[in-house]
């Protein structure tokens, strides 16, 4: 029984009084002055809801009354105690014992200390956090942004979700605390809300009953009179639902405001400071002074995984210490299962906010106001933490997303995304943080997960370049969806798809080939090999997947590996494709380097020229593709001491790719290179400049420490030695020694 009269009813009824005569503190701040940790939340919302039979849980109200006594005397508000206690006398002798018990105990100290300058007054400021981190810059910034006449006393921190953001305000307001004669701190997330606290607010600056609608300018007035003042309005909206609980005019030095928001839109009302996440030195920092035994290499490879965001720092330290769990131990976790993790871990003032769940709301909104960028930020989620193009969105005969057909509807779905703080937004791209995407992507159905993986892998394919070697552009727009392409095409491909899949992962593998990364070029390329066995029918693809996988195993110097795969992609498609088809001319082609390596030199030439003779057929003679001919079979030929031969061969295929790519190009480096070889054996002084030229151009795209940039600049040396010795010795003794010196091993391309 809980009606009026009763034990429960009763204590309910103390208790909301007590809690609002010590100003209203959080749950938060009574857990913090529980110093015997009794309380819990849900033991708190269990004594204000009367949740207890007779008697009363009397160590659990006793932990209560202290809390609230405490949290007046640390806001220095007056509990009138004296006429509390007449009120409380009678037949409820225990509860008075313990309220002026607390009363004594919090106000005992203030007798004994003496303080130059007395403590300002403060409504419902949180804890400071004592791991507070970093920010040292930013809060600087913000401070002399405040003071500063030109900004008007009114500053917003903006930034992702779980950024810091209040935590920064909260340190600000204990940094500075000596400088202000009162601190408020107002929950602006429900604008609804606002004037209420302001209520409250108003009671504690002593203000008589007001109104509701003469509140807020009542509670400003009465600051402007006790200046210099701060109030922290926290994850505020924009500024429109809040215009009415903002001051107007300029604030100069008497009163100062610091909103914490996620969404834009701010810059019209007030100076606007972005908040990033943290830099690495701070996320190693914070790591390792709360998680014992975090070394600095474990503690960067977390906070890589985490995307340096500090509310999920503070969760993975919380994680592992309560569960002991050792920090290489937590980084396997967090690599492998990063979407279960981001859901684990507490905060010691925070125990209900989680990353998993931090962004809910936002969601929530998106759904109601604007579906179809909820189905863009679905999307992004499955895509690569790397700037992401619009235009991807737009690929193929059928847009990803509806809103992407009209420029207006389409410019205000993006626009969502980073107004709401999900996303930053480039002139032609959006970039997600890792943990916001991994937080949607948890949330997300099977089924729709499985959908949007489909559709993309789709728009992938459609959007990537596909002519890789003689597209000009193939280069750079691959370098931009590669990442996403490897993200989409990571696990095990839906039926809908597995074709395209398969048909993507090769193209993202001969891209990569082109590049000269065969260490990512292989398991990809393999992968295609195996979706395609396992579906039947694709004779061709299988074809292209083979002489690719031959190309990655030639440059990798195992031609007798990659020999039966060219043979066996040659079957295939001279089985299925027309004779004068360009795909057999690469495997063709493929297959003369390939048997030339191994030595077969004069099998090679026949295989060459005939793909020479296709290609020219199908393109044309000056185009790309047949540069690779030429260049395959001037190989052969200066192998064979063809030099003559050799020379005009290459000199031609050098031509066109000069005509077809930029200058800079690893085709036009290779063919300096081995244009260089073939001229010194004719004792043409230019050897040695074409081969700089060539190996300047490897070390630019595949870096100075890659394989074949060594080879190309050991030739560069060789060459400047030989012209060298041939200019102190005489051209016929440096001619004889060096011709052959780098024909073990070269660029064959």
């Amino acid at each position: 029984m809980r009606g009026t009269g009763t034990p429960q009813s009763w204590f309910v009824h103390r208790l909301q009084r007590l809690r609002t005569s010590s100003g209203s503190p959080t749950q938060a701040q009574l857990l913090a002055y529980d110093e015997n940790k009794v309380l819990t939340r849900s033991s708190l919302s269990d004594l204000l809801a009367g949740k207890f039979t007779k008697p009363p849980p009397w160590e659990r109200v006793s932990a209560y009354v202290t809390a609230c006594v405490r949290a007046a005397h640390a806001g220095r508000i007056d509990l009138s105690s004296e006429e509390e206690l007449a009120r409380l006398r009678g037949d409820h002798a225990t509860l008075t014992d313990l309220f002026e018990t607390a009363v004594t105990q919090a106000r005992a100290p203030q007798t004994r200390t003496s303080s130059p300058r007395p403590r300002p007054a403060t409504y419902r400021l949180p804890p400071r956090n004592t791991n507070f981190t970093g920010r040292e810059a930013t809060l600087r910034e913000l401070r002399q942004r405040l003071t500063s006449d030109r900004d008007g006393g009114m500053q917003v921190v903006h930034g992702l979700g779980g950024v810091g953001k209040t935590q920064l305000a909260v340190e600000y307001a204990y940094l500075f605390r000596p400088e202000y004669r009162f601190v408020a701190f107002v929950d602006a997330e429900d604008p609804d809300l606002v004037a209420s606290q302001f209520a409250s607010l108003a009671r504690e600056l002593g203000l008589a009953e007001v109104n509701s609608e003469q509140v807020i300018p009542r509670v400003y007035g009465e600051l402007m009179d006790q200046g210099p003042w701060l109030i922290i309005f926290d994850n505020g909206e924009r500024p429109g639902p809040l215009v009415d609980a903002l001051p107007s005019g300029d604030l100069g030095s008497n009163g100062h405001v610091i909103v914490t928001t996620r969404l834009r839109g701010w810059s019209s009302r007030a100076g606007v400071i972005d908040l990033d996440v943290f830099s690495r030195r701070e996320s190693v920092e914070l790591l390792a002074r709360r998680v014992c035994g975090m070394t600095t290499v474990v503690a960067d490879r977390i906070a890589e995984h985490l995307g340096d965001l500090p509310l999920a720092l503070e969760q993975a330290a919380g994680y592992m210490d309560y569960n002991q769990t050792a920090p290489e131990d937590y980084l396997a976790l967090v690599t492998s299962r990063l979407e279960d993790m981001i859901a684990l871990g507490e905060l010691p003032d925070r125990p209900t906010v989680v990353v998993a769940t931090l962004w809910q709301l936002g969601v929530r909104r998106l759904e109601i106001e604007r579906p179809q960028a909820r189905r863009l930020l679905e999307l992004c989620a499955l895509l690569a933490p790397e700037p992401i193009p619009l235009g991807l969105f737009s690929a193929g005969t059928e847009p990803l997303v509806a809103a992407a057909a009209d420029p207006v509807a389409w410019d205000t779905t993006v626009g969502a995304l980073a107004g709401l703080g999900f996303a930053r937004r480039g002139p032609s791209s959006l970039l997600l943080h890792r943990l916001v995407q991994a937080a949607i992507r948890a949330a997300m159905p099977d089924g729709a997960r499985t959908d949007a993986r489909v559709r993309l892998c789709r728009a992938l394919l459609a959007a990537v370049p596909h002519d890789i070697h003689g597209d000009p552009d193939a280069r750079s727009r691959w370098q931009e969806l590669l990442p996403h392409t490897l993200v989409v095409t990571k696990d095990e491909p839906p039926a809908e798809c597995a074709g395209e899949m398969a048909t993507l992962l090769r193209l993202a593998s001969v891209f990569l080939l082109s590049i000269g990364n065969h260490t990512v070029a292989l398991p990809l390329c393999e992968r295609a090999f195996a979706i395609d066995a396992s579906l039947g029918q694709r004779d061709a693809e299988i074809g292209f997947d083979l002489i690719t996988l031959a190309q990655i195993h030639r440059d990798r110097g195992a031609p007798e590996r990659a020999r039966p795969m060219a043979e066996r992609a040659l079957s295939l498609h001279e089985s299925c494709l027309p004779t004068d088809s360009p795909a057999i001319a690469t495997d063709l082609a493929t297959l003369a380097r390939i048997r030339h390596l191994l030595g077969d030199h004069e099998a090679a030439v026949p295989l060459a020229e005939r793909a020479l003779r296709i290609d020219e057929a199908a393109y044309g003679p000056d185009d790309p593709y047949v540069s690779f001919d030429l260049m395959a079979l001037a190989g052969i030929h200066l192998d064979l001491d063809d030099h003559a031969v050799a020379v005009p061969l290459i000199s031609r295929a050098l031509r066109i790719r000069e005509a077809s790519y930029a200058p800079d190009h690893l085709y036009i480096g290779y063919a300096l290179l081995l244009k260089a070889r073939a001229v010194h054996a004719l004792n043409d002084p230019t050897a040695a400049e074409l081969a700089r030229r060539g190996a300047l151009i490897l070390s630019t795209r595949l870096g100075k420490t890659h394989p074949k940039t060594e080879d190309a600049f050991a030739l560069v040396n060789r060459l400047q030695k030989h012209d060298s010795y041939y200019q102190e010795l005489g051209e016929a003794v440096a001619a004889g020694n060096l011709a052959t010196t780098f024909t073990g091993r070269r660029p064959d391309h």
